[in-house]
């Protein structure tokens, strides 16, 4: 009888102690946000971009990945759904929707110094923040002689960004779509980019 006790005491225990675990840190870095300019256009995963919605882009986690993210100068936070891909400027971690980035007061700075943690996620993911940032596979969509015709062209492709690259002593302004850590998600964007009408084929990035 007394073993029993102990052992739905030390269950108890168990659970109590999962139940208070603190969500893991993934990442750490700095966040964005975009608004009007997306309003109304199609997200990553092929959504109708709301800035008035508590959502945000991240280069590699799975779309429907559940993330708290702490401004670390105020100590706001606010709790997003990734449905999007980006940002790819500097060391930028996520682009948050115009409502997340206002709930945690960094509308008017336009960046902030922020803290991931990862609530829940329809896949498993690499919890450390330098894997997070070790992406080796890219969508190339289209190359360019010019770069204003490879901006331009990555304007209409949210997620997207221009890359220049030399080849045979000629420069090319590449339009390239997303970063990840494994060549299965590269193909799963390029078939996704094919069904919105856009094509190209998946490379391995030069280190």
């Amino acid at each position: 009888m007394n073993k029993t006790l102990l052992s739905l005491f030390l269950a108890g225990l168990l659970l109590a102690s999962c139940a208070t675990q603190r969500p893991e840190v993934i990442q750490s870095g700095v966040a964005s946000w975009y608004g009007p300019g997306f309003h109304g256009k199609t997200t990553a995963n092929g959504e109708t971009y709301d800035m008035n919605k508590l959502t945000a882009a991240h280069r590699t986690l799975p779309f429907d990945a559940v993330v708290r993210v702490t401004n670390l100068d105020n100590r706001k936070s606010v709790v997003v759904r990734i449905n999007d891909r980006g940002p790819y400027v500097g060391n930028r971690v996520i682009d948050l929707s115009r409502e997340a980035a206002r709930r945690i007061d960094m509308i008017n700075s336009g960046t902030a110094r922020v803290r991931l943690e990862l609530l829940r996620s329809p896949t498993p993911v690499t919890r450390r923040g330098d894997a997070l940032n070790r992406e080796v596979f890219t969508v190339q969509l289209e190359s360019y002689l010019r770069r204003a015709d490879a901006e331009r062209r990555s304007a209409e492709i949210r997620g997207s960004r221009v890359a220049e690259a030399r080849v045979d002593g000629r420069t090319y302004y590449r339009v390239y779509y997303g970063r990840y850590q494994n060549r299965s998600d590269a193909d799963e964007a390029l078939r996704d980019l094919r069904r919105r009408g856009f094509d190209g084929f998946v490379k391995q990035e030069e280190n």
